[in-house]
């Protein structure tokens, strides 16, 4: 009793602090909408549980029933002959009202499943802002079986369903679960509250399958970038009243700052808390060299292979047993001791300080108090933590059309192309359609085939756009073939359009006709000239076969006269030009030489033979130079 005592307090004073801090539990919510009767319609919020599963991403449209005995659900509806199995087979499924109270949440949804329900709606019992239906404690023995959703409803809605349902009138409703978690981009961010403990019963044994289970697909989903994962570990501290109590000393590590409850609920033997807190905080050290190395996926590994070589009840949980599993991993052991840090030094630990502050909830994200948790999108995950369940709530994270093609798999997901197209364009000639299956449902967009874009609005039209569109359903344009000859309106010389080429005449799309140029006489009129039209041209020929018809100026000339008349009149011309640059050619030399030999002998006279004029000059200038001596 002691013991509890403690353990109590302990919780209170942390609870508490954690409030002081500004802390807060936020219920997650979807959306309830009433189609029928019309004076109930329109849409509500309602919690949704935190077990069974949720259909994150999609919808469920059923019918409501109020039994008429059982309405808490408490017992089994088989003991009451009432079963809530669709009468037809295909037909609309069934959902139960039944109230709050008198066992727990998970028994209602248990009991409820197996009458055949689709869905639990539980109505509060008093008017009060909607809460979470959490796992209990105890009397978990159904826990990991319910596979329908549950959501709680206000008082005052549940009251108005159950006011209509005894009136008679029929109750549709439409669970919605599209926007309960955020899908901005192309990448899912979620993070993993958990454990190392191995012996706190159906929680811990719920959550190492789920390890063991998702930790493949995890893995491939971290490796090709579709996620971003973060493990995350809830510790308490020591109020400091009670750092030096041997209690604390027992559950705590760095002087009562990190703590964790006792894993067998016994302080006297086993392991204890301060145990839980050093491989916690080895798990966390994992990841973190992990990350740094580029392979965050290996945590997975970590934990998995820790929970079956060191496990509690053969007394292996120990830092020896973590080292050995550290190294078969090819992790560096020192960087992981490093930064486990000293556990025994009356100082912070700045890994599990940060594991603190992130508990504490930041925009839409209340705190983080029940493990395990996921936390998706920075949205608390509620429901059964099994693969299928959670990947289909990491598949709605993802922006429509992103999603990886796990995520478009019949186990998770229903392909709506398949039934009627989509209602979207197809082109079934060419199996081309604008229907794209999503997880969320699908999207008529007009498609890319073979790198050539499809453009219109995807649901009544699409049409191949730019470079290589005629080599796809001939870019939606008229085609024919005749003796072997084939004829398109489509042109690969612009992006979009249809027109029929010169020869034809038409819309391009439809038809293209063939124009008979002889007879609305647009060709072929010359004097003479006998006109045959051909499909998509004419053929012109001249009256006599010594004439050559000439298409490009519509007339006849001679084959012979006029062949030879501009062949010698041709290389007359050649000849006469010759001949004159020949001509001029000689001229032009015949002076440039005369000139060039005039000026060197000139040249060559004057100093050999000097000129009367430079004689005279010459005599004035030695005189000059004789009366200056």
């Amino acid at each position: 009793m002691r013991g509890q005592a403690w353990r109590a307090l302990l919780l209170v004073l942390a609870l508490a602090l954690a409030d002081a801090a500004a802390g807060r539990f936020v219920v997650e919510k979807n959306s309830i909408q009433v189609t029928s009767p019309d004076e109930l319609k329109g849409k509500y919020e309602c919690a949704i549980g935190n077990f069974g599963v949720p259909q994150y991403g999609g919808t469920l449209h059923g019918w409501v029933e109020y039994p008429k005995s059982n309405r808490k659900g408490c017992q089994s509806f088989d003991q009451f002959d009432i079963s809530f199995k669709p009468k037809k087979a295909g037909g609309r499924p069934n959902f139960v009202l039944v109230d709050r109270g008198e066992c727990f949440f998970t028994v209602k949804a248990w009991n409820a499943q197996n009458a055949g329900a689709a869905a639990v709606l539980v109505v509060d019992d008093k008017s009060e802002p909607l809460i979470t239906m959490d796992n209990p404690e105890e009397g978990k023995e159904h826990l990991e079986n319910i596979t329908i959703p549950s959501v709680l409803i206000t008082k005052k809605l549940g009251d108005q369903l159950k006011k209509s349902a005894e009136a008679g009138d029929m109750l549709s409703v439409l669970l919605d679960w599209r926007e309960s978690l955020p899908h901005p981009d192309e990448r899912v961010e979620y993070e993993f509250w958990t454990n190392s403990n191995d012996e706190c019963g159906p929680k811990c044994d719920m959550q190492m399958d789920f390890v063991k289970n998702f930790r493949g697909t995890a893995q491939v989903l971290e490796k090709k970038g579709y996620t971003q994962f973060t493990p995350h570990y809830i510790t308490w501290y020591c109020p400091e009243t009670f750092v030096t109590s041997k209690q604390c000393k027992s559950q705590c590590i760095n002087h009562g700052r990190y703590c964790a409850p006792d894993p067998e609920q016994d302080f006297s033997q086993g392991y204890d808390g301060k145990d839980v807190v050093i491989q916690n905080l080895h798990q966390i050290c994992v990841f973190k060299i992990a990350n740094e190395t580029g392979k965050p996926w290996l945590w997975w590994d970590y934990v998995h292979d820790f929970a079956l070589r060191c496990p509690m009840k053969d007394k292996k949980y120990t830092h020896d047993c973590a080292s050995d599993v550290i190294k078969s991993l090819g992790l560096d052991l020192e960087k992981v001791n490093k930064c486990v840090g000293d556990t025994e030094a009356d100082e912070e630990n700045e890994i599990l300080k940060a594991e603190q502050d992130s508990q504490i909830g930041h925009g839409k994200r209340g705190d983080v108090t029940i493990l395990p948790t996921l936390v998706i999108n920075n949205r608390q995950y509620r429901g059964k933590l099994d693969k299928v369940a959670v990947l289909k709530a990491i598949c709605s994270g993802f922006e429509e059309t992103t999603e990886p093609a796990i995520c478009l798999s019949e186990d998770i997901q229903t392909n709506e192309c398949l039934d009627n197209n989509g209602g979207c364009w197809l082109d079934t000639a060419n199996n081309v359609t604008a229907c794209k299956d999503t997880f969320r449902g699908r999207v008529c967009e007009c498609p890319i085939v073979k790198g050539v874009k499809f453009v219109g609005d995807g649901y009544t039209h699409c049409e191949a756009s730019g470079i290589g569109r005629c080599e796809i359903s001939n870019g939606g344009c008229w085609q024919e073939t005749k003796d072997g000859k084939t004829i398109s309106a489509c042109s690969n010389e612009v992006s979009e359009g249809c027109k029929c080429p010169a020869g034809f005449k038409g819309d391009g799309v439809k038809s293209c006709e063939d124009i008979d140029e002889c007879r609305e006489k647009l060709f072929c009129q010359c004097k003479g000239c006998s006109c045959k039209n051909t499909w998509g041209s004419y053929e012109c020929s001249c009256g006599d076969e010594k004439m050559l018809y000439m298409r490009e100026h519509d007339t006849c000339i001679s084959k012979e006269g006029t062949t030879a008349t501009v062949g010698w009149s041709f290389l007359w011309v050649i000849f006469f030009g010759l001949v004159f640059a020949g001509v001029g050619a000689y001229a032009v030399y015949k002076y440039r030489l005369r000139s060039y030999m005039d000026s060197e002998i000139r040249a060559i006279m004057a100093q050999y033979m000097p000129l009367d004029s430079q004689e005279g000059a010459n005599q004035q200038h030695h005189v000059a130079h004789a009366d200056d001596i």
